[in-house]
């Protein structure tokens, strides 16, 4: 299978500088606590921008730090033009962008076109009565004749999608918490607010946008029951899982008001990047809608690996043949862990193999067709923290404890400084206490030793940017077997064959037994047969 991609240019002629860009994501509360508080800050952030430089990505991706009331975390957003005095001051966040443009990173935020907190303005004004000029700024309903919610919608953190509210004697959608009314999106004066909020931000040098469940930003207005989710015996912890959710999300409309979005953000300059993230299972089909042609969204951040509880040959395979070369496709946006999905080493490898597989996975994501993200402490290779429910902080996981486990063993403090209290974090107790194993796995020990997962995930991205094949080369599969991962990079006049194995045993292969090594993990060994790889190798080759 064949993946060609023309090159696409920006202003100048060169290629836009996100496509196949590698783009590092902050959580903002647990990179670095500057003002001793227990809780991660934009200053923490700004004086630790020369780590993230010195990996050699070409972006940060910032989580929210807006004003909030912090219910889900930042996702509930009160002021979408303000820093929350949690993180600092917009002093802060201007002084954060100018040190990253100093530093050649351009600085993506999340932007909650969504919902809002209950705490918003907008919001606090909308409940009054149905009269008000925000009366119809968020969704609003009847209640049924017998003062039941309009229909059977059920939210993503548990029990109904409605909430009652009595000033205006109406229900109030709400995809996610209660206090997290949906925007109605439909409306275009409320486009409107949101798009001055995206100029608000660019004005002040933001490069792009990840825009946060923006396919739960329009939904069915006939209130249409959602259909039953047949039986796949898969555990269901919500009611939400017992649904299809074709009409509380998804809505037709929404790749219409992405246009809107892109064409602010091209008023800019042409060089400002969006990236969509989009979940559920008909994640694949809005992904490219939203991404079709030149006129939406730039990218779409994939799942397909953030909630697989494997990597297999086959599940890379599935996921790239997804996003062929084709007119008018949108360009992807990969990632093995996030704020939101549990560590991949942890995932993904039994305890003994992490040292082994996390190496691999960052040679694997660094060769993928599409642009690559790195989650704060995949540098550092850091695991899954078990988190006692008595310090749990996510609401979904207090809500269905112990069936679903959270958000908080991905989000613990980026260890800095090892033996320093809280690993260099914060000299106070932080929000989530820091990884038993992750002292050992601090940025200050890793820097000292040259074979490190560190120094290796430096010389990975350094690999792909050497290599215009990596960035925006074509994909071609070779073999995807049950632990063998074979695939070619092309562009212009150079081919990489990059072999991955999966497996618990030595695999051997005869392709490219004498082309020069690019790069390798694992210590692959040359010898008259071809290339034998140990579990958990990887190489990657040039065709003379």
């Amino acid at each position: 299978m064949t993946m060609e991609h023309p090159t696409h240019t920006g202003p100048g002629g060169a290629r836009p500088w996100w496509r196949g860009a590698a783009i590092y994501q902050i959580y903002p509360r647990s990179f670095a606590d500057a003002n001793n508080d227990g809780v991660g800050d934009l200053p923490g952030i700004t004086r630790h921008l020369d780590h993230v430089a010195s990996l050699g990505v070409d972006a940060i991706w910032l989580s929210p730090f807006f004003t909030s009331p912090m219910r889900d975390f930042g996702y509930d957003v009160s002021d979408f033009r303000d820093v929350d005095p949690l993180f600092g001051t917009l002093a802060d966040f201007d002084a954060l962008v100018a040190r990253a443009h100093e530093l050649n990173l351009k600085v993506i935020i999340d932007q909650v076109y969504s919902h809002t907190s209950d705490q918003h303005a907008w919001f606090q004004e909308s409940r009054q009565d149905r009269t008000n000029p925000k009366a119809d700024w968020y969704v609003w309903a009847d209640a049924k004749p017998d003062g039941s919610p309009p229909c059977n919608w059920q939210s993503v953190f548990g029990g109904p999608a409605w909430t009652w509210d009595a000033r205006r004697r109406q229900y109030y959608l709400h995809n996610f918490l209660t206090e997290q009314p949906d925007l109605n999106v439909h409306n275009p004066v409320v486009q409107d607010a949101l798009l001055d909020v995206a100029r608000f931000w660019l004005d002040r040098g933001v490069d792009g946008f990840r825009l946060d469940a923006i396919n739960f930003s329009m939904h069915d207005p006939a209130f249409t029951d959602n259909p039953v989710n047949p039986d796949t015996h898969a555990v269901r912890t919500r009611p939400f899982d017992f649904q299809l959710h074709s009409k509380n999300m998804s809505h037709p409309d929404i790749p219409k008001f992405l246009e809107r979005i892109r064409g602010v953000l091209d008023s800019y300059g042409g060089d400002r990047f969006t990236v969509a993230e989009v979940g559920g299972p008909d994640a694949d089909r809005e992904m490219k809608a939203f991404t079709a042609g030149n006129a939406r969204l730039n990218s779409a951040y994939d799942f397909s690996f953030l909630y697989a509880d494997t990597l297999t040959p086959a599940l890379v395979r599935k996921a790239l043949e997804l996003w062929p070369d084709e007119p008018g496709l949108g360009w992807p946006s990969w990632a093995f862990s996030n704020h939101d999905a549990p560590r991949c080493v942890s995932r993904w490898a039994k305890p003994q193999d992490r040292a082994a597989f996390a190496r691999m996975a960052a040679l694997l994501l660094v060769t993928l067709r599409g642009n690559i993200f790195f989650y704060q402490g995949e540098e550092l290779a850091l695991t899954q923290v078990s988190i006692p429910f008595e310090q749990l902080q996510d609401p979904e996981a207090i809500a269905n404890w112990p069936l679903t486990l959270g958000r908080d063993g991905a989000r613990t403090p980026m260890p800095w400084t090892s033996g320093a209290p809280n690993a260099g974090f914060s000299t106070v107790q932080p929000w989530l206490p820091v990884g038993a194993d992750h002292d050992a796995m601090a940025v200050d020990r890793q820097q000292a030793d040259p074979h490190s997962h560190l120094a290796l995930t430096r010389r990975v991205l350094g690999l792909r940017k050497a290599h215009e094949a990596l960035a925006v080369g074509g994909m071609r599969f070779v073999e995807a077997g049950q632990h063998v991962l074979a695939f070619e990079r092309s562009h212009g006049d150079e081919t990489l064959l990059c072999l991955f194995n999966f497996g618990p045993g030595a695999w051997t292969t005869p392709e490219g037994a004498n082309w020069p090594v690019v790069d390798s993990v694992g210590e692959p060994q040359s010898g008259t047969q071809g290339w034998t790889l140990p579990p958990f190798g990887g190489l990657v080759l040039s065709r003379p």
